[in-house]
């Protein structure tokens, strides 16, 4: 009976993997597992062990998965009513991971090296106009943002606090206040609200 438990759980594991007429959940879980998990660890691994060519092969891989998800968001309300579109896309991320067939290095050498160094340019243009943009509002909004980061450290230390089961730190222990953002010279003068 031992030995049958293991034959018997890889049948079940595969007809829930492989049954189109199944919920999706099964399918999806599977490829997010295999799309990113495996390959999440496998760049650990890679990075840890200062393998070059692992890592080339784990980039090739990253390039190709991340065309396909930003493809994907685009198309994913037309492509999930397309039948066993999510077996498909197992089948790809799975195609795009092993080494001996190298179909992420196929992906990256066919489709993806072409547009890019076809729109190059264009794309490092738009990210320069973007960097810029972001550096602006992060200047203009620094006392909004500090404001958020302080309430965000605040949530997660007194939910550490909750889920440790620990008294709260009183007030006068609390080093760090939260302060809203700095009012405007309008704000300042009366103007708004008044």
């Amino acid at each position: 009976m031992a030995l049958l438990a293991p034959a018997i759980s890889g049948e079940v594991g595969l007809r829930l993997l492989l049954a189109p007429l199944s919920s999706n959940v099964v399918i999806r879980t599977a490829s997010c597992a295999v799309g990113i998990g495996l390959p999440v660890y496998s760049t650990f691994r890679a990075i840890e062990k200062n393998d070059e060519k692992e890592k080339e092969r784990l980039l090739l891989y990253w390039a190709a998965y991340g065309s396909f998800s930003i493809a994907e968001v685009f198309a994913d309300k037309i492509l999930a009513s397309v039948p066993l579109y999510y077996h498909v896309k197992f089948a790809i991320l799975v195609w795009l991971q092993f080494p001996s067939n190298s179909g992420s290095k196929h992906v990256y050498k066919r489709y993806i090296r072409p547009f890019f160094l076809k729109h190059q340019a264009k794309i490092d243009r738009f990210l320069n106009i973007l960097s810029k943009e972001l550096t602006k509002f992060v200047s203009n909004h620094e006392d909004e943002i500090r404001f958020i980061e302080n309430m965000a450290i605040r949530g997660a230390t007194t939910a550490n606090y909750i889920v440790n089961g620990l008294d709260q730190p009183d007030d006068s222990q609390a080093n760090n206040r939260i302060e809203g953002p700095s009012p405007t010279a309008t704000e300042e003068a009366g103007g708004l609200g008044n």
